[in-house]
């Protein structure tokens, strides 16, 4: 590679870390993208992932009710977040009804709540359109930091219970058969996946969370079978999209939370077509004249 061209290619890398944003942004960005396919490989297999969508927006009454109480954010997000995903699984296990219409029921009513609540509590400070869209650039030090603890304890907690939850998740039936306490087995996944959303929200909001805590997982599923290989891929992908999507929102002046986005979806059609085991366009050249 010529040196001028290398220089050009540092020049590029090297620009937006001199600013302080940038390295918090950075940083954030490649540890929520680590965070998020580990919980969303989970709702992957546990064909859940549109309860990721529930919950991000069914904080937004717990983020306005926190405001006007003067708690912490994330306390009062977290514990919406969490009754939306309770409320969800006592309707399909205690009700005919089924899990899509208590899930587009919950997240619409809750959703709606959380609107009118910051409208009448005069909680008008918390900002729409950052929490519809977020601002990964607003971040400080003190958020990474609290999002780099929330992603080692989960972490931790999936690698101590990674075999009951690889049992609970592709066979709920058989685990709890076996004695697992699959109930709370529930509840711990839920409050990961919930304590995820909160975290990321900063970054892309709530009606674009559940692109990156599905994308990566299902790029990478498309790559490999196991599900700890499904984690590990899915969080090197995820880093490197949010990385790519905060240069791509630096160099083109984008919205930094729709542009993640884009290169997540971007890297997912990209593995859809070409990936060597699953690629639409890779199956079609193996298969034989007769099959086409």
């Amino acid at each position: 590679m010529p040196i001028d061209t290398m220089l050009n290619l540092f020049n590029f890398l090297l620009e937006p870390l001199q600013f302080a944003f940038m390295r918090d942004a950075l940083l954030m960005g490649a540890i929520l993208g680590v965070l998020c396919a580990v919980t969303g490989s989970y709702l992957i297999v546990r064909q859940m992932s549109m309860i990721g969508d529930v919950i991000a927006h069914s904080v937004v009454p717990g983020l306005s009710l926190a405001f006007f109480w003067g708690w912490d954010l994330t306390l009062g997000a977290f514990i919406t977040g969490l009754l939306s995903a309770i409320l969800v699984a006592v309707v399909e296990q205690r009700s005919p009804v089924k899990v899509d219409a208590a899930m587009s029921l919950t997240l619409t009513s809750f959703f709606a709540c959380g609107i009118l609540l910051i409208a009448r509590l005069r909680t008008n400070q918390v900002d729409l359109t950052k929490l519809l869209f977020g601002d990964i650039l607003e971040v400080t030090p003190s958020d990474v930091g609290r999002t780099a603890a929330i992603t080692l304890v989960i972490l931790v907690l999936v690698k101590l219970f990674y075999k009951e939850l690889l049992f609970y998740s592709f066979d709920p039936l058989g685990a709890q058969a076996s004695g697992l306490p699959v109930q709370w087995l529930y509840l711990g996944l839920i409050s990961g996946i919930t304590l995820t959303i909160v975290a990321t929200m900063q970054v892309v909001g709530v009606l674009l969370v559940t692109a990156l805590l599905i994308g990566p997982a299902i790029t990478a599923y498309l790559w490999v079978k196991e599900l700890h290989q499904m984690m590990v891929l899915g969080g090197m992908f995820g880093a490197l999209a949010t990385v790519g999507g905060m240069y791509a929102s630096y160099y083109f002046d984008l919205p930094s939370g729709p542009a993640i986005v884009l290169v997540i979806f971007t890297g997912f059609l990209v593995t859809l077509l070409f990936s060597p085991r699953q690629g639409l366009l890779t199956q079609q050249r193996r298969s034989p004249p007769s099959q086409r």
